[in-house]
């Protein structure tokens, strides 16, 4: 057996790791191969033959699983790591909509979709969308996929532009000529989507905007449900105007009727959910103990690293608890008792792998481990770490006891783009280079004490009553 490395066409093997294949069976190989050829998986089962020179990988001791798939990710902001903690979502909406969004330049954009793009392969996910609402012109938005297109990833650009109506440009003639330059040709390494909402304005002038993506025959990715911004409204408006389709990933949807959540669910529509965000930032509580009962397929998302994790091991935890939980409070309302979890660890595992392929019609694609996909395969193990042994409930090991850090490789589209916990062919100093030089010039162009004043937000003596959530200005702040 060959050494690893990292050559298009080399076949790789899998060996002796416990197998989470994802299938519709949900089979699980307790010492189980996985073998790559090409871009793709050849076979899963246990011990098998394998063509001369494959490359070999001692899965023994470890998890193997399909690539996770995070379906709504702010990859322009991950130059601001950590900057918001402290928001709520207001200051998010002012902070970015209405007064330094626009600042960030072409070059910013590209350091913070190449270090976000390196971050999410990190951590295992080896699909992105790109929800890319900083695409002020097309030369932002070339910038923001010549960075994605600069990895190993598989990623989805949702295009969208914080800084003017959806209708506005997305019928500009440069729009248009961005996606027959950059978009067409059926490449499953960068797919295409939409990205704006719907603010429940009555004139609904997005509706331009879903007439575009129509003609395009692309999906719309869309924040519903986050509260004091898109609520039912917007949905009964998206519906009456015929432009809910299985297509449309609905992101949040935390604050949504029994009427939005019978109308995503029967035209087909699914949810991405991002309970860090959902949970701390306001748009509601995550939803996912609503969505179960009606049916409606999930996917998870990490939203922003402006404010939190950039991986699918917090965002499945995070999710199952908070389902837990709220089924606690709701019985416990009812003076009942909770004695058998509805919701299972394998469920939250699904929705990090083949609830993000089938939100995103990749599912013939990637999500599983069967042969003739894509060859997205991620290794957990970590043979320094304590946590890692036992491996007991295997399901429950990836949601609960698993982390970034116990990443030891990632296959995509056949190639190695992470091995013995570090990512390959990477110039990580240039990454980080990129985006201190954007922190570098948002400062600048901010001043010292304004930097420090918006990640530090004072504790308000007046409440934000006036809805920031427009493509607008006029805002103003009045008294409680």
């Amino acid at each position: 057996m060959s050494e690893p490395a990292s050559p298009a066409g080399s076949a790789i093997v899998f060996r002796n790791g416990l197998v989470l294949t994802m299938d519709d069976r949900r089979t699980v190989h307790n010492r189980g191969d996985v073998l790559v050829v090409g871009e793709r998986i050849a076979e899963v089962g246990p011990n098998l033959s394998v063509p001369e020179g494959t490359v070999e990988i001692d899965a023994s001791g470890g998890i193997v699983m399909p690539g996770m798939i995070d379906t709504h990710r702010h990859m322009w902001q991950t130059a601001m790591r950590g900057y918001g903690a402290d928001w709520t979502l207001t200051q998010y909406f002012v902070w970015y909509y209405l007064e330094h969004g626009k600042l960030f330049r072409p070059e910013d954009i590209y350091a913070g979709n190449y270090l976000g793009a390196l971050e999410a392969i990190d951590a295992g996910v080896t699909t992105t969308v790109d929800w890319s609402h900083g695409l002020q012109t097309v030369q932002h938005a070339d910038a923001a996929v010549d960075a994605l297109q600069a990895t190993l990833g598989r990623f989805v650009l949702a295009y969208g532009n914080i800084q003017q109506g959806p209708w506005e440009w997305s019928a500009s003639p440069e729009f248009r000529d961005f996606v027959s330059r950059r978009m067409s040709g059926g490449n499953d390494m960068l797919g295409f989507q939409m990205a704006f909402d719907v603010p429940a304005t009555p004139e609904f002038p997005e509706k331009a905007a879903f007439e575009v993506a129509r003609e395009l025959d692309v999906a719309v990715t869309t924040h519903a449900g986050v509260w004091g911004a898109t609520n039912d409204e917007s949905i009964r408006l998206i519906h009456e105007h015929g432009f809910m389709t299985p297509r449309n990933v609905y992101v949040h949807a935390a604050t949504l009727s029994a009427d939005s959540y019978q109308r995503i669910a029967a035209s087909g529509g699914s949810v991405s959910i991002s309970t860090e965000s959902e949970q701390s930032a306001g748009q509601g509580y995550p939803p996912t103990w609503q969505l179960r009962r009606y049916d409606i397929p999930i996917s998870l998302s990490m939203d922003t690293s402006v404010w939190w994790s950039g991986d699918l091991f917090t965002a499945m935890r995070t999710t199952l608890s908070a389902d837990r939980s709220r089924e606690h409070l709701e019985a416990h309302g009812k003076a009942e008792t909770v004695t058998h979890h509805p919701l299972r660890a394998q469920q939250v595992v699904e929705w990090a792998t083949r609830g993000g392929s089938k939100a995103l019609g990749m599912d013939g694609i990637v999500g599983s481990l069967e042969p003739g996909k894509k060859a997205d395969v991620v290794l957990i193990k970590n043979d320094q770490s304590p946590a890692m042994t036992p491996i007991i409930n295997s399901y429950g090991h990836v949601v609960y006891q698993a982390q970034r850090g116990d990443v030891h490789t990632v296959v995509i589209n056949g190639r190695l783009a992470k091995h013995e916990h570090k990512l390959i062919g990477v110039d990580l100093a240039a990454a980080k280079a990129g985006v201190a030089s954007t922190i570098d010039y948002l400062v600048s162009q901010m001043g010292e004490e304004q930097w420090q004043q918006g990640m530090n937000p004072e504790i308000p003596e007046q409440k934000m009553l006036h809805n920031p959530y427009q493509y607008t200005a006029d805002w103003q702040p009045e008294s409680a």
